[in-house]
This record gives structure tokens, sequence and C-alpha cells, in this order.
């Protein structure tokens, strides 16, 4: 199985994180901020992965250190246990989540960028800053060495909004994690 242990340790957080890929779609543990649970939940069934979470953040100043670093510790997680040379490399996928629609597509070719095309009409989310969605994401990207295009094509409500980017990030990953015979993926012979 593809699995592994990340640990940080900042004057702003302390993480220990548990990957496995090949899971069941299982999430336990906390950030310490609900609804960033719940997108780290619908991240991990929509996936197939098995995250597990520790962590405590400076959640008196607010959370951004705490989503920030999860981010961080993740995307390191997701590059750990991915072989480059025997995956399916690309993933794509649209997730409707009722009046919201959103789209990811993305390549793990060892290359970190991120284009994150979505507006919030509110500041929170329960107690998540809705601008923490994009430093998220591009934690995670950085980390990982994901090319990452996520866009919001339309929605109203900002809770499914946010939920639809999570969930199509997760299924365009389970593609692109796909396990397949031959040779790496690229006209090249090498990623990165």
């Amino acid at each position: 199985m593809r699995c592994t242990e990340i640990k940080r340790e900042t004057k702003e957080t302390q993480i220990q994180l548990n990957l496995n890929i090949d899971g069941t779609g299982t999430f336990t543990g906390t950030s310490g901020i609900g609804f960033f649970d719940h997108m780290l939940t619908a991240f991990a069934v929509h996936g197939g992965f098995d995250i597990n979470l520790q962590m405590k953040g400076d959640l008196e100043v607010d959370g951004h250190h705490s989503v920030e670093d999860v981010g961080i510790v993740l995307g390191q997680a997701f590059a750990q246990v991915v072989d480059k040379k025997q995956i399916e490399r690309f993933g794509s996928f649209y997730v409707p989540m009722d009046e919201a629609l959103a789209f990811c597509a993305l390549d793990i070719s060892g290359r970190a960028f991120l284009h994150f095309d979505a507006a919030f009409t509110n500041q929170n989310v329960g107690a998540l800053d809705c601008c923490l969605v994009e430093e998220f994401f591009r934690a995670f990207a950085m980390n990982s060495g994901i090319t990452l295009h996520i866009r919001l094509e339309y929605g109203s409500n900002d809770h499914h909004k946010i939920e639809a980017i999570f969930k199509a990030v997760a299924h365009a990953l389970q593609q692109a994690v796909k396990l397949r015979d031959g040779n790496i993926l690229s006209s090249k012979g090498v990623l990165a």
C-alpha cells in the first residue's frame, strides 16, 4: 500500500498526518476548524484516501496557519507516496453540488503550479475563512509537485461552492494516482 506519515512542528502548528492513498476513504482527527474538517472528510471520501490528522494550531490568531500547514503536509505526503513512473499522471473532473459546479484538472508531473479561479460571497463558512481555500490548495500544489487547475464554473452558496471544489480535486487525484503498466507517461521519458 502507498502510505506515509508526515510530522511538522513550528511555533504556529504541530501536525502529524498519516496518508494512505489506497484506502477506503476515511478522515479521522481534526484540524480544530469544523468546516475545514468537513472538507477534508469530503476529500478523503471522494478520493478514496485514508487521512488521519492530529494537530494543534494557533487558532486563537486565526485559521490561516492551520489550514496552510495542513496543505503543506498533505502535499508532502502525496509527494512521498506517489511514484510518478507508475501512475496515470493526469486527472480531471467536474462536480455539481446543487446550484454550484466546480472543475479540476491536474498533472502529477513534479512541476508545482496552481491556477485558482473561484470567488466567494461571504468572508467565512463556519469558522473557515473562504480566502483560505486558495491558500490550502496553493500549499498542497507547491509541496506535492502537482500542476493544479481549479475553476468554479458558477454557484451562489459558498458552502456548496467550496465542497464542490474539494470533491472535484479529490476525484481528479483519484484518476491521476491510479497505477498503470508500462513506461513513465512522458514523451521525454522523465517527469519534472
